[in-house]
This record gives structure tokens, C-alpha cells and sequence, in this order.
């Protein structure tokens, strides 16, 4: 005799797979990832332009993950993600195989807590805080305070080129702490009043606008601003680039596509960097 079985456990049955489609009209698109890596300078902004693209493509996914610049080219050249970020232009070795796309421009810049009373270095002085020849805030005509020296890790293009400029070797450096991405390094100044340390003016302009106790140097008496870097009279300044293979497969160019195009300008702006120009 054949057992029946009854009709509510049927229809509980097929219930969620009910729900399921009606929730997803469509579902029987398939859903692309693209995936971005790199700087985590760039990514903040990426991940915003990346929200805006996956509402203009609903098919698409934007997988953006930090890791440093040096991350981003190497993931680009091997592979692993569509696309790099990096917050520098490509060596001339990596051009060989590589293209780098700039969608917006930024500068580099020395941050002390609100409260700290030295509002400028010079070159000298940077060297000398960074190579432990000055360690105390009062030689600078600042506080009877150590200075904690805050530097970056390795891989970081603002390391790179915070080094490059100042004509120094990372293992010259003595560092009291070494932090990886802007972020860390700006709530480790903001929770320490004696601590110094160099970040992108985009995004310790946007962390300060918003209130964190924090403050850019000028350096030899030029304010590290948006202003000064987009008039090419602040030294440390660079272009915030996405890189891809020479020949960059279509998603990876329909995304650069748009994140280099007027749609996207304004969220350059609000991440106070520098936009390209119209």
C-alpha cells in the first residue's frame, strides 16, 4: 500500500524554492565578479565608483580587496584579479607588460595630532625626525615630548616614495611603529599626541574635515593641500592609477571605462582627491 504523503508537507517543501524566484526575477543571469587589488589608498574610492557600476550592472559583482600597490600590480600581471591599484605610476620595468590608467590625482603628506604646536618641517628636519638624529618634539619648537616616528610597511608605494624623495634607505629609518594602510596610520597620530607619521593629503584631509584630531605639515613652508598638489607646487605628489595587462580583458575595461569617466567625478571629490581634468 502507498503511503500519501500529506499536501502541507509538499508545499512546505517547495516553498523556499517558490520564494526564491520571485525574489530573483533574475536569476538565471549569471553573476561576474570582478576582482580588484591593491592599494589601499585607491580602494576606498574603487569600492564606491564599483557600487556605482554594479547598479548600472546588476550582472556583476565588484570584489575590491587592499593588500598594498605592490599587491596590485603583481595580482594584474599574474592574473588573480582583472585589475591593480596603485597609488604611483608603473616603473619602467612594469610597462613592459602593463598599462596603467590614472583616475585621479593625490599628494603625500606629514601628519601630527591636532595639538601638536610645530606646524612645519623642512626636508632636513624630516630626515633628521626619520633617522632618529631628532627625538624630541621640543628641537623643533614643539612640547618636551619623544617623538614616536610612524612608518610604513614594506610594499607601500607611499613608503616608496615617501623614501625616494627624502633620499633614504627604509632600513636608515628608525621606526617606533610601522602601520600599513592610511587608516592605521592616522588613528595611531590621532591616539598619540607625540606621534608623526606620512599619509595620502586625500585621505587625512577627508579623516580631518570629518573631525579627527589630526593635522598636515607643511613642508619648507608649503601647505600639503589639494590646492598645492593640484598646482604642482607641493613636491610629494602622484597619480592614483588601476593597472591591467596590455591587452586587459572587456570587463576590466568597461569598469576603467567608467571609472575614468564624468559619472564618477563627483565621488573623486568627496574622497578629497584630485579629479582628472574635464
Amino acid at each position: 500500500m502507498t503511503k500519501r504523503i500529506p499536501v502541507l508537507l509538499v508545499l512546505l517543501a517547495i516553498l523556499p524554492a517558490l520564494i526564491g524566484c520571485q525574489e530573483s526575477p533574475a536569476a538565471n543571469q549569471p553573476i561576474h565578479k570582478l576582482i580588484i587589488t591593491g592599494s589601499s589608498t585607491v580602494a576606498p574610492l574603487i569600492a564606491d565608483i564599483g557600487k556605482r557600476f554594479e547598479a548600472q550592472h546588476p550582472d556583476i559583482r565588484v570584489d575590491v580587496q587592499t593588500g598594498g600597490s605592490s599587491r596590485g600590480v603583481a595580482d594584474a600581471r599574474s592574473g588573480i584579479a582583472h585589475i591593480g591599484m596603485a597609488s604611483r605610476a608603473l616603473h619602467p620595468q612594469e610597462t613592459i607588460d602593463l598599462l596603467a590608467t590614472t583616475i585621479a590625482q593625490d599628494g603625500i603628506g606629514l601628519i601630527v595630532h591636532a595639538d601638536n604646536p610645530v606646524a612645519n618641517l623642512t626636508t632636513q628636519q624630516v630626515i633628521d625626525i626619520y633617522t632618529g638624529k631628532v627625538t624630541n618634539w621640543q628641537s623643533l619648537g614643539g612640547m618636551n615630548a619623544p617623538i614616536v616616528v610612524v612608518n610604513k610597511a614594506e610594499g607601500r608605494a607611499t613608503l616608496e616614495i615617501f623614501l625616494h624623495h627624502f633620499h633614504l634607505a627604509n632600513s636608515a629609518i628608525k621606526a617606533d611603529v610601522v602601520i600599513g594602510d592610511n587608516e592605521h596610520g592616522i588613528k595611531t597620530v590621532a591616539g598619540n599626541p607625540q606621534a608623526i607619521a606620512y599619509v595620502s593629503i586625500g585621505t587625512a584631509t577627508y579623516d580631518a574635515t570629518a573631525g579627527v584630531p589630526i593635522k598636515l605639515l607643511q613642508l619648507n613652508s608649503i601647505p600639503a593641500s589639494l590646492a598645492t598638489v593640484q598646482n604642482g607646487t607641493f613636491p610629494l605628489s602622484r597619480p592614483l592609477t588601476l593597472v591591467t595587462t596590455k591587452h586587459p580583458r572587456p570587463l576590466a575595461q568597461t569598469f576603467m571605462t567608467f571609472a575614468t569617466s564624468p559619472h564618477v567625478q563627483n565621488l573623486v571629490i568627496q574622497h578629497s582627491f584630485i579629479p582628472l581634468p574635464s
